[in-house]
């Protein structure tokens, strides 16, 4: 499968499973890897680690389901709008698009530096 180019410096440590995961098309997973993370985080942590759940969501009911409604993604807008443009070395801006043209384009989906 074809991606799009790297957009962020290396994830945290406590996140790169599920970067990996989300590298990987392995969506659901990646979803289920950062859920420990986000349980624990709180302020623009806890943002930025749901609204990435919410992205990987959204492209596994799109790639694995079929759906093309985007309510995920819509929702992961949500708490990206309550970040800066950057969070910790990640531009959001690009994110957004990545995962838009993800959703849009088979095989191709946005990646997460380990």
């Amino acid at each position: 499968m074809g991606g799009t180019k790297a957009y962020a410096r290396q994830v945290k440590p406590e996140l790169r499973r599920g970067a990996q995961l989300f590298n990987a098309g392995q969506w659901w997973e990646a979803h289920e890897a950062w859920e420990e993370v986000w349980a624990r985080s709180g302020g623009q942590e806890r943002h930025f680690v749901q609204a990435l759940i919410l992205l990987a969501a959204a492209l596994h009911k799109r790639w694995h389901h079929g759906s093309l409604t985007h309510r995920n993604y819509d929702k992961a807008l949500r708490y990206l709008d309550l970040l800066p443009a950057e969070y910790d070395g990640v531009n959001l801006e690009q994110l957004r698009a990545d995962v838009w043209q993800a959703l849009e384009h088979e095989n191709r989906w946005p990646r997460l530096l380990l």
